[in-house]
């Protein structure tokens, strides 16, 4: 069984075999884009394909033991196959979504950003724990992030956040994020204790190799400021007019950056993000793509939201596009968001 469908072990195989004897090749170095980009992919197909041997294994294993106890039953004996089965369930699951991510830039690191919409003083608070959402996430799933940048909220939380992800298929999982992310709960801010509602919006975008992105950007198309660092705070972030905020004008891009040590590094990491940004653009002009990759853009406000997170007057997380949801919206906010990542993937209406 889990040798056919999206596992094709065969194929698979083949495609190994075939890089492989692409390494072996005297001038495989002599271009560093594709000799990484065959290793990156060697080392995805023998991941998946390691994996797939090892389920196999422990399903067989489960086979036997329960041939015996059909012959003899054994109570500690059943409880360790039931013990077991679960997690071997959730593996093979693991597995299947992760096969689904054949896009061509599924497997790339990820810019991810978050913007405080309507709502103010609550929306920034609302921000802010959507970014502790996606950083437990991130813990969880092993991958660094590195903050680019962070705007403070004028009281609470944070009007906007920059930062990259980086690992084995961020984008990939990460991608259909992108949209209005809504909050109903009692403010805490609220000394009438009333029912507010909170938006804020996630986009994503991939990070593409600088060797792919050959993107030249006109000098007399930006708009330079520097300014005073503004984040939360950290050993990066210093007093001095460091921070670089860079507009491209003809596509009215913004792109912000005030965590590295100097002026001169945050303007580079900043031109970074811009190229990427509008390398994304340009793919999408080429390959008619807006949907699949940059997706539409929408008011942060109501009507738009992807997925509600309801605090009052009932515990409630609903993702609007595929109607998944769930009640255990502390455990959502923290972290344990692939319920909803694993679903849209699957295409699954009532996963």
């Amino acid at each position: 069984m889990i040798y056919g469908g999206p596992f094709d072990l065969d194929t698979k195989q083949k495609r190994i075999e075939e890089l492989e004897m692409m390494m072996q090749q005297s001038n495989f170095w002599d271009e560093k884009q594709n000799s990484e980009k065959v290793i990156n992919e060697l080392n995805s197909l023998k991941q998946i394909v390691n994996n797939v041997i090892t389920y196999k294994e422990e399903i067989n294993n489960h086979i036997e033991l329960l041939e015996m106890l059909k012959k003899e039953y054994d109570e500690d004996l059943f409880n360790l196959v039931m013990a077991n089965k679960d997690e071997c369930e959730q593996k093979i699951a693991d597995l299947e979504v992760e096969l689904l991510l054949n896009s061509p830039y599924d497997k790339n690191d990820a810019i991810l950003e978050i913007h405080a919409g309507a709502g103010g003083t609550e929306s920034c608070d609302w921000a802010l724990m959507l970014k502790r959402m996606y950083m437990r996430w991130c813990e969880e799933k092993k991958y660094k992030t590195e903050i680019i940048d962070e705007q403070a909220g004028e009281e609470v939380g944070i009007k906007s956040l920059t930062m990259l992800v980086k690992g084995r298929n961020a984008y990939g999982y990460l991608k259909n994020e992108k949209g209005v992310h809504r909050l109903i709960r009692i403010s805490p801010f609220d000394a009438n204790s009333r029912r507010h509602t909170s938006f804020a919006s996630v986009d994503v975008t991939p990070l593409f190799d600088n060797n792919v992105v050959n993107i030249e950007i006109k000098e007399s198309d930006l708009k330079i400021d520097v300014y005073r660092s503004s984040g939360a705070g950290g050993q990066h972030v210093n007093t001095t007019d460091s921070a670089v905020r860079i507009t491209h004008l003809p596509t009215k891009i913004v792109v912000t950056c005030q965590n590295e040590r100097s002026q001169i590094q945050n303007r580079e990491k900043a031109l970074e993000i811009l190229k990427n940004k509008l390398y994304q653009l340009e793919l999408e002009k080429q390959e008619k793509e807006i949907e699949s990759i940059k997706g539409k853009k929408m008011d942060i406000n109501f009507g738009s939201q992807i997925r509600s997170y309801i605090m009052h007057p009932y515990s409630l997380v609903k993702d609007h596009r595929t109607d998944v949801e769930t009640s255990n919206v502390d455990k959502v906010l923290d972290g344990d968001i692939d319920l909803f990542i694993n679903s849209i993937l699957k295409g699954d209406k009532n996963a």
